[in-house]
């Protein structure tokens, strides 16, 4: 069963959520559900891919360990329900940073350090195109019709998936740092990017709409700066969430401007982090990130969390900002 967090000075879980069983044994990387179930995966640096089952009842959450498999390289699919071996699903000349599954398309996307893009059909060895991006992949986001790729050196690659061979805009980050996330609006018509310098970008794609565009400042503790490690919008009220090195999560509501809830600094960094399928789960991992490279890591004293927050309809429900008149 899932357990609480204490109140004490360096406390990995000040927000007392809820406790994912058997976590991996070093940092993790990377945090998905199911789109259909409350099944969570994740993949860590001790080379494993992790999978539990997440059950609610009224405000208690419990997590049982399904499944755990090494994982070598490149990219692979894991057949979880028929427990079946994985299968190589996509490979590049450099790592994969990215992958998404597309299922209005019934393919794969990767993004690598080798600077393409791939599409992959399963059923077949071969990408079924290759995209040459301007320089590495660093962070990528699909809502179809709508995929953003942010490369090293800033730039912003979109396309339209109906043209997928086609780049439909290229633009420089509106942040003056290193692009580490991507977000596409739930309506795709825009995206949200977040930078190494603790800021988020919100920037629409018609030219009609560039008076809307803005960045803003979110993460910062006097001459501080975090970066901002994951931005996931909730599924139904379309706010959203930044996940930073600062041990921080967040919620925002882009269009009136305004943070809805700053949730209490965890002891370590939040690497990444997920919404469940209607957004009444929202999963995170406390762990160190790697930011400040090996050096700043002791194997001897590391801990790594996965928790399980509820969201309170007050925290992710968009409002207008105070003092309007009650339009946004």
């Amino acid at each position: 069963m899932s357990t609480f967090g204490t109140t004490s000075p360096r406390n990995p879980n000040p927000n007392y959520s809820f406790e994912v069983a058997q976590p991996p044994s070093d940092s993790v990387s990377s945090l998905s559900f199911s789109p259909k179930a409350n099944y969570l995966v994740a993949t860590s640096w001790d080379n494993q891919v992790r999978c539990w089952e997440i059950m609610r009842s009224g405000n208690t959450v419990g997590s049982t360990p399904k499944a755990s498999i090494s994982h070598d390289q490149p990219a692979k699919m894991w057949p979880l329900l028929s427990g079946g071996q994985p299968m190589t699903v996509a490979m590049h000349d450099a790592p994969i940073k990215e992958l998404a599954w597309i299922p209005e398309m019934n393919l794969w996307v990767t993004g690598s350090w080798d600077k393409t893009m791939k599409y992959w059909d399963t059923r077949q060895p071969n990408p079924a195109h290759t995209q040459a991006l301007p320089d590495r992949c660093y962070a990528l986001t699909v809502r179809y019709l709508l995929l953003v790729v942010g490369t090293a050196e800033r730039s912003l690659v979109v396309f339209n998936l109906q043209n997928r061979q086609t780049e439909f805009k290229r633009i420089t980050s509106p942040l003056k740092y290193q692009t580490r996330c991507v977000a596409a609006f739930p309506d795709q018509q825009g995206f949200l990017v977040g930078s190494i310098e603790g800021r988020v970008g919100v920037h629409h794609l018609n030219d009609s709409r560039q008076s809307k565009n803005f960045t803003f400042k979110c993460h910062r503790d006097g001459t501080e700066i975090y970066s901002v490690n994951s931005l996931n919008f909730h599924p139904v009220h379309h706010t959203f969430a930044t996940a930073v090195c600062d041990g921080a999560f967040n919620f925002w509501d882009k269009d009136s401007k305004q943070r809805l809830k700053a949730m209490s600094r965890c002891s370590q960094p939040v690497p990444c982090s997920t919404f469940n399928n209607d957004g009444s789960i929202f999963a995170y991992s406390v762990c160190y990130d790697w930011s400040k490279g090996a050096e700043n890591r002791n194997p001897a004293t590391a801990k790594y969390y996965i928790f399980l927050h509820l969201p309170q309809e007050s925290e992710v429900k968009g409002k207008p900002r105070v003092g309007t008149s009650g339009r946004k």
